[in-house]
């Protein structure tokens, strides 16, 4: 019953992530289901209406059950639940205080001075997830941690030039600051949502950038992960394509809904499953 709620959770957030668990064997899937559930619960806490104070509050509360369920048994099912996967695939329990951190970061941070801050950023919220995927995938070895770790920076680059718009409603921007003094780009024509040469070019700059950890990504993974690894791999092709849609927007992300059709992330998933199960079986 846990195990169909954290399913439901998976599905009723019609993320990408949806797509990519659906060819996983049953216990790989259930336990994606899992951790995505973790995953978004601790989003929710701080995406909630209330005053941050309350925000941090009740994240810190939601890490000491965490704690408690690793040493036992804590009062949330989900966590319980959590605690026996973290056993079950042998994934480090840092990475899912590491995940809670750097949503607390969002309470704390809306503006990045550096490439480096940013970067440690997507590494807790989005990197984090990889480490702890590739485990259930069935590999710890360190060609597949570089792998989750450039994947999940090139994740969530295309997310924060998805949504520009709706975290410009809500006061952050997660563009470096030295990326805008560069390109001459003001906080106000992204608060105002003004589509300007400037901006234009800053949003290529970051495009270009998810794209090299695309390629990073790509280029570090070892011929021998590719059949464990078509989950991820399907993650990897639905997010390129949304950076695609997003450049062959003109960047036009304040005007336009950028996103990746049902039907294409289907085929999508698909594809690559039959790729990665026929054309690379030994």
């Amino acid at each position: 019953m846990a195990n169909s709620l954290a399913a439901e959770i998976t599905k009723r957030s019609r993320s990408n992530f949806y797509y990519s668990f659906l060819l996983l064997s049953p216990l790989q899937r259930e336990a994606m289901h899992v951790l995505y559930a973790f995953c978004r619960n601790t989003d929710n806490i701080v995406d909630e209406i209330g005053d941050h104070t309350a925000k941090s509050v009740k994240l810190k509360e939601w890490a000491a059950e965490l704690v408690n369920a690793l040493h036992g048994q804590s009062a949330i099912p989900l966590l319980n639940q959590l605690r026996d996967v973290i056993r079950q695939f042998a994934i480090p329990s840092e990475y899912c205080f590491e995940l809670i951190k750097g949503v607390e970061m969002d309470l704390a941070k809306t503006r990045y001075r550096t490439f480096e801050e940013l970067y440690r950023y997507c590494y807790r919220v989005a990197s984090t997830v990889g480490l702890m995927s590739i485990r259930i995938f069935g590999s710890q070895s360190e060609k597949a941690k570089g792998y989750a770790l450039k994947l999940g920076i090139a994740l969530q680059l295309t997310n924060i030039l998805r949504d520009v718009k709706t975290d410009a409603a809500k006061g952050i921007i997660y563009f470096p600051q030295e990326d805008l003094q560069r390109f001459g780009c003001s906080e106000e024509d992204i608060l105002q949502k003004h589509l300007t040469p400037q901006f234009i070019e800053l949003m290529k700059f970051q495009c270009a950038r998810a794209r090299y950890f695309f390629r990073q990504a790509e280029e570090t993974l070892g011929q021998e992960h590719h059949r464990l690894f078509f989950s991820a791999k399907i993650m990897a092709a639905i997010y390129f394509r949304l950076l695609e849609r997003i450049e062959q927007a003109g960047y036009d992300v304040f005007r336009k809904n950028i996103t990746v059709p049902r039907w294409y992330r289907i085929w999508l998933s698909l594809r690559i499953w039959t790729q990665h199960q026929f054309l690379t079986a030994p």
